[in-house]
């Protein structure tokens, strides 16, 4: 005899227990905590610039450093948004955010092509690998906190989600590490910095998915 309808539902039921909602500022709260903390330890350990102690900050590093704050806040809400997987919801505006900064890189470009047909080619300070690596090594706090906010929800495409969380993470770490590095110029700034935001989205592309699967 077949099993009763309500007497099957009650038994699927038994063990289901009710779990707290996954809510977007809860685990934006989270991301900006690590990113407030990657600056706090760098500014700690390292020292505030000399213009930013003397209250007169330089206009393109205040410039550059506001660009990837943004754009680490625009790539974590997405990020935390797709631990809620829902259907028709388009998560691009970080993109645009994307594009803004991707300036800083192109006019780096810009000035090392015009030097070049001016004869006198200059390429980017060998100094640089310290903010890239110290970027990427801050930036793991909020990559860390990212996923821990993930694996509690289910993100639909763990690749996207992963490249949105290294860019969040290299965007964090760079912004972080402009409060303290000495250098101003658009080469180091448009290369080395720009590049820790891309060597960390590419590791969070490729590493991170088989941590979000589901």
């Amino acid at each position: 005899m077949a099993d009763d309808p309500d007497d099957l539902i009650a038994r699927l039921v038994a063990d289901l227990r009710p779990v707290a909602p996954l809510r977007q500022r809860d685990g934006m709260g989270l991301a900006v905590l690590a990113l407030a903390l990657g600056a706090v330890l760098v500014a700690g350990a390292l020292g505030l610039r000399h213009d930013l102690m003397a209250g007169r900050p330089d206009p393109l590093v205040l410039t550059a450093a506001g660009l990837f704050l943004v754009l680490a806040l625009a790539s974590a809400w997405a990020a935390v948004d797709m631990a809620r997987p829902a259907v028709g919801i388009r998560r691009d505006g970080w993109g645009w955010t994307a594009l803004m900064a991707a300036v800083l890189p192109g006019a780096a470009l810009a000035v090392m092509a015009t030097d070049a047909l001016a004869g006198q080619p200059a390429g980017p300070d060998r100094g640089g690998w310290a903010c890239l690596v110290l970027g990427s090594g801050v930036g793991l706090l909020t990559a860390v906190a990212l996923v821990f906010w993930l694996r509690r929800g289910a993100p639909g495409s763990p690749e996207r989600a992963g490249w949105l969380t290294g860019v969040a993470a290299g965007a964090a770490g760079i912004f972080a590490v402009s409060l303290w590095c000495p250098h101003d110029s658009i080469l180091h700034i448009g290369v080395w910095h720009a590049a820790t935001v891309a060597v960390m989205g590419l590791l969070g592309r490729l590493v991170l998915p088989k941590l979000l699967r589901w």
